[in-house]
């Protein structure tokens, strides 16, 4: 132990006599653990967001829609020419067949102008038309006022309940249940104030109308597909209500067993998948820079070390010649190596953990660092300098003392 202990002190003392030369040496191991853990914390916080923001239904959720989740403009071709728009009926029709499901809503969305007076929103913003279910299965909720109810839907009534950004718009406050603003000349009655939502990659999902669907297709289009949303009973099997779902849609569009489904399911796990996919591309292209740099940079350790024992071979000569081992002599620069490139991956570390500090505070990309990427950093670096740092330390170890003696 106490031998290691001296192999780290004389290890630090070579490095900090050659500054530059370090610092010079370290480059590509910095880079390679700072590009693999920025890399490794935007995705980490991409999934989390994902996770949080987009693909959270809710509990026991999974919706229904005309096309699915699409991966190709040939995919989104044949889906349009096969897929059928999704109506109210097909809603009552799930309804009173499937018997896993607690509660079966559905929602259409649209973009129209939304204005209060002389003041309006500065985009067209988003107008949902919703069933009164789905306030049993819905993540956005009312905070001030109500969410639409059966008898809104019923007889269509104008009415809406907003998002906070449209009442600090157009009202300059929240409590604003009882008064009126227009979506494309239409008046509505405010019923309520959703809770805030937040942003996601930088985006408001707070800029909303919504509205009772009835009305809503009444005034933009009946035609238009709607997307179903099924909550599940407590305690059931989330496959179960996919299965009973995707066979009672089949049978409702009499679909023959031989051939594809006509509408899509999706569900949390579906849309974390996706985007975990696609982020896995990113990483793999991500590691194979990170290896060349660390390549590079084992290389150049490498290089430097053997310069470090043709510099110094006159004290390997002492140090044999006072009773040094082959060992000793090799421990000595094995650490060495080891240290310098450590030390590259903690400043690389530092360095990654800096940029993610500024996505947070300065952009509206997630990102939050992993311990396994942190772990990973420092174990990658370190045994880049113990893989690249073998030959010189073996090299200084075989050194014949005498003649190391005679160096100058």
């Amino acid at each position: 132990m106490y031998a290691l202990i001296e192999s780290f002190k004389l290890a630090l003392a070579s490095l900090r006599a050659n500054k530059l030369r370090s610092a010079l040496t370290l480059i590509g191991v910095i880079f390679g653990v700072m590009t693999v853990v920025a890399v490794a914390s935007v995705i980490e916080g991409a999934n989390r967001y994902i996770a949080e923001k987009i693909a959270d239904q809710g509990a026991n959720t999974l919706s229904i829609e005309k096309f699915g989740i699409i991966t190709s403009f040939e995919e989104f071709l044949e889906a349009n020419r096969r897929n059928k728009d999704l109506t109210l009926d097909d809603v009552e029709y799930l309804r009173e067949r499937m018997t896993l499901a607690t509660y079966i809503g559905a929602s259409g969305n649209t973009n129209a102008e939304v204005k209060r007076g002389n003041e309006k929103m500065p985009n067209s913003i988003t107008v949902k038309g919703v069933t009164a279910s789905m306030a049993n299965i819905d993540t956005v909720q009312a905070d001030i006022g109500r969410y639409i109810g059966d008898m809104d839907e019923k007889n269509s009534r104008y009415v809406t309940m907003i998002g906070t950004e449209v009442a600090d718009r157009l009202f300059g406050r929240r409590d604003v249940v009882g008064l009126e603003l227009k979506i494309d000349g239409l008046p509505f009655e405010v019923i309520g104030v959703a809770k805030e939502q937040g942003t996601v990659f930088g985006q408001s999902q707070d800029e909303f109308v919504m509205i009772p669907v009835t009305t809503f297709q009444k005034n933009w289009g009946a035609r238009r597909s709607l997307s179903i949303s099924i909550k599940g009973s407590d305690g059931i099997n989330f496959a179960d209500l996919q299965d009973q779902a995707r066979m009672v849609m089949r049978i409702r569009h009499k679909v023959p067993y031989s051939e594809k489904d006509t509408f899509g399911i999706i569900t949390a796990d579906a849309i974390n998948d996706l985007f975990q996919t696609l982020t896995g591309t990113i990483a793999t292209v991500a590691l194979l820079v990170t290896s060349i740099s660390l390549v590079v940079g084992g290389i150049v350790i490498m290089n430097i070390m053997l310069v470090a024992v043709t510099e110094r071979t006159r004290e390997i000569g002492i140090r044999k010649s006072l009773g040094a081992r082959r060992k000793d002599i090799l421990m000595q620069f094995l650490i060495e190596s080891v240290v310098l490139s450590g030390c590259g991956g903690l400043i690389g570390l530092g360095i990654a953990y800096g940029i993610k500090w500024l996505l947070v505070q300065y952009t509206p990309v997630p990102a939050s660092m992993p311990i396994w990427a942190i772990a990973l950093a420092l174990i990658v670096s370190t045994s880049t300098g113990a893989i690249f740092g073998i030959y010189p330390a073996w090299k200084a170890a075989r050194l014949d003392p005498i003649v190391a003696l005679r160096a100058e």
